[in-house]
């Protein structure tokens, strides 16, 4: 029997990248792997231990290393290293210890393919022109492929948004599509929420949240009184016999990009002058503070920390307030613009899927004394990105999970 490509610390199968050369350095704690293309990888002993499946360092069952950093040898250093006949890494370390590490494996930590933005779509920033609406999918055809999941992660990764169709319109089968993508993401709204307006309440002011009444809520993304707001959002549309209540939809980045070549200055304000963002809720006291726009270190892109209902307090300098005011206000301003702003109605059984950290969303005001019943949940993006880089392996054939 032929020697197999050796296990490697995940539950994916990897083509075999058969590597040209490998080098030791001169002190024997790190090694050089090349490719005939002359693309490298550099590996550090260390991180070969706690990537060492062949001696038990990687647990065969959940594909997780063992090591405690604190239990690392560093006294097991490199002795030798070399090329086996099917193309893998044989490392022989200084107490004659043998380790096999495969070849597409390390081949695919070459390429930058263990990154957090691998197999996701580069976000495209789009205005009214570029994107006069939503793209759109059907319920229906949404989860019978791998394909069809994919080319949808790809839509509403690459623009933010998109929008589902043929839903059923009963109450709660957001928790059904849900089950298929990831956890909800609950908040003081609960679970799943309604955003509803009846005739028989039309009037009544027992509501906790803007949005359950029938004034325009301009653009905005939801709950930035959070560390770290809600990634996405899903609105399903169960009844809307309302006139008008349009929804509208904008996208950050084309914003930003705006500024940056507009107004600099004011792009610079709204990156780096803080607000307090506070809910005034008679049983809530959530707050935070942070810029408009957000660099979160380590995100793709930023968070949006826009909602007006919620924007309490600046946190500045006094020097800074006017400037800070004078850059939100525009900010709004190019958020309603047509320009960048989309309006759509909403009909019974769709399904508005959005980011919510990247895409302000809002509303024309309507008429209250018509039925108008949305219900909604948030995934966050972790969630999100999950599925989108499982479909996008799997429907492409080349990295085939095999986990049973």
């Amino acid at each position: 029997m032929g020697q197999r490509p050796p296990l490697t610390p995940d539950f994916y199968h990897y083509p075999e990248a058969s590597i040209a050369t490998v080098e030791i350095s001169i002190n024997k704690d790190a090694l050089a792997v090349s490719w005939s293309d002359s693309t490298q990888l550099s590996c550090y002993y260390l991180w070969l231990q706690e990537n060492d499946v062949s001696n038990g360092r990687v647990d065969h069952a959940t594909r997780e290393g063992l090591i405690d950093p604190a239990d690392l040898d560093v006294e097991l250093t490199l002795s030798s290293a070399s090329v086996d006949p099917l193309g893998h890494l044989l490392v022989i370390w200084n107490n004659a210890d043998t380790s096999r590490f495969h070849s597409g494996w390390l081949r695919h930590i070459a390429e930058g393919l263990h990154q957090p933005k691998a197999f996701l779509p580069q976000p495209s920033a789009w205005t009214a022109a570029r994107l006069p609406a939503p793209p759109s999918h059907s319920v229906d055809h949404l989860f019978t492929s791998y394909e069809n999941t994919a080319a949808w992660m790809l839509d509403l990764l690459k623009y933010g948004v998109t929008k589902l169709t043929a839903a059923p319109t009963a109450s709660g089968y957001l928790k059904h599509l849900a089950a298929q993508i990831g956890p909800v993401r609950d908040s003081n709204f609960g679970a799943l929420w309604d955003v509803k307006s009846e005739p028989a309440f039309a009037g009544k002011n027992d509501t906790n949240s803007t949005a359950n009444t029938s004034h325009r809520l301009g653009p905005h993304t939801d709950l930035p009184t959070r560390e770290t707001p809600p990634g996405f959002q899903f609105l399903h549309c169960l009844c809307n016999e309302a006139e008008g209540g349009f929804s509208t939809l904008c996208d950050s980045l084309a914003i930003i990009d705006h500024l940056a070549q507009a107004a600099p200055d004011l792009l610079e304000a709204l990156t780096t002058l803080q607000w307090i963002f506070f809910n005034r809720g008679p049983a809530l006291d959530h707050r935070w503070s942070g810029p408009i726009i957000d660099y979160t270190p380590g995100s793709i892109i930023p968070t949006i920390r826009a909602f007006y209902p919620v924007k309490a307090f600046p946190n500045m300098d006094d020097n800074d307030i006017p400037r800070a005011y004078e850059a939100l206000r525009h900010f709004q301003t190019l958020a309603a613009d047509p320009r960048f702003q989309i309006r759509f109605q909403l009909e019974a059984g769709d399904i508005l899927c959005f980011d919510n950290r990247r895409i302000l969303h809002g509303r024309d005001a309507f008429n209250q004394a018509q039925t108008r019943h949305l219900q909604g949940i948030y995934i966050d993006r972790d969630e999100i990105y999950s599925l989108a880089r499982v479909t996008q392996r799997r429907a492409t054939a080349t990295l085939i999970n095999t986990r049973n």
